[in-house]
């Protein structure tokens, strides 16, 4: 009936609303965000093409660099004031300093990169964005 999914998505109103906490919440497990058991990510990074468990459609998903950025701005701001405050009541080693904060950032990092690429494909899917 209709070509575009976005237009047809937008004309059937009868559809209930998605739970959006919901979904972040799945999306921050690496879930499903439409059931909540299959794996929303293949390896690391890489958004699957569907489901395995229901079946939901994520070719559609268009994360890019948000989740990236998000994580920038996280690890900044978590890290900046545990930085200050080390440096300020224990005046470390430089070589010290340096080994111990890249490390926690990276970790933090590598952390929080794939759960809020989850969280944000989750979003966009509670949302109905980009064709979902």
């Amino acid at each position: 009936m209709y070509d575009d999914p976005l237009a047809a998505d937008a004309a059937d109103t009868s559809r209930a609303p998605r739970e959006v906490a919901t979904a972040l919440w799945r999306g921050w497990r690496r879930c499903c965000p439409a059931c909540g058991h299959g794996p929303l990510l293949k390896g690391y990074l890489t958004v699957r093409d569907h489901c395995p468990v229901c079946g939901q459609d994520f070719t559609c998903q268009r994360a890019d660099d948000g989740p990236a950025y998000l994580t920038i701005l996280i690890v900044g701001h978590v890290m900046a004031p545990v930085l200050l405050w080390y440096f300020t009541a224990f005046r470390p080693a430089p070589a010290t300093l340096f080994s111990l904060f890249a490390m926690g950032s990276v970790a933090l990092s590598l952390y929080l990169l794939p759960r809020l690429k989850g969280s944000m494909v989750s979003f966009q899917w509670a949302r109905r964005m980009h064709g979902f």
